[in-house]
């Protein structure tokens, strides 16, 4: 069995992860009438796409690289199951699931999980790129615990 992701591959699912993001912030901003919820939104949707630059510049070096042989088939079928159960890896779902948010409790909480999924998937991410690209790759990490600690706050200041 082969290795199921090349590095380039792992990068352009953070690519779409963070579109997907944008698009459901953008579209919750715009759906709910909720003021605090839509201005947090709608800065983290300029997050994400800030993010989706980064991940873009960063598959030009990755390309270039495979992993090691010592990365066994069981790791990548570990990165093939963490990115199946990420629903941000497919192409426009975060459009589809703000479709489905009805009120400002459940885009948080939706939030809040997506971010948490996305912190796990790019620390996983870093066993795939160039050793170069890792603090890249930290920092936008850190920039995701912000926007969990700021859609933390927020579900505790409006729904605690």
């Amino acid at each position: 069995m082969g290795n199921i992701f090349s590095g380039s591959e792992i990068v352009e699912m953070a690519v779409e992860i963070e579109k997907n993001g944008r698009d459901f912030y953008n579209k919750v901003s715009e759906s709910l009438k909720d003021e605090n919820i839509g201005r947090i939104f709608k800065y983290l949707a300029g997050q994400e796409e800030k993010h989706v630059k980064v991940f873009k510049n960063m598959l030009s070096t990755v390309k270039k690289y495979e992993p090691s042989e010592a990365y066994t088939d069981e790791y990548f079928s570990y990165m093939k199951a963490l990115s199946e159960e990420h629903v941000f890896t497919k192409k426009n779902k975060g459009k589809v699931i703000a479709d489905t948010v009805k009120d400002g409790r459940k885009a948080v909480e939706l939030g809040l999980g997506f971010e948490r999924d996305s912190i796990l998937f790019y620390h996983e991410m870093k066993n795939f790129v160039l050793e170069s690209e890792h603090n890249i790759i930290n920092g936008l990490i850190k920039e995701e615990q912000m926007h969990l600690k700021k859609l933390s706050l927020l579900r505790r200041r409006c729904y605690a």
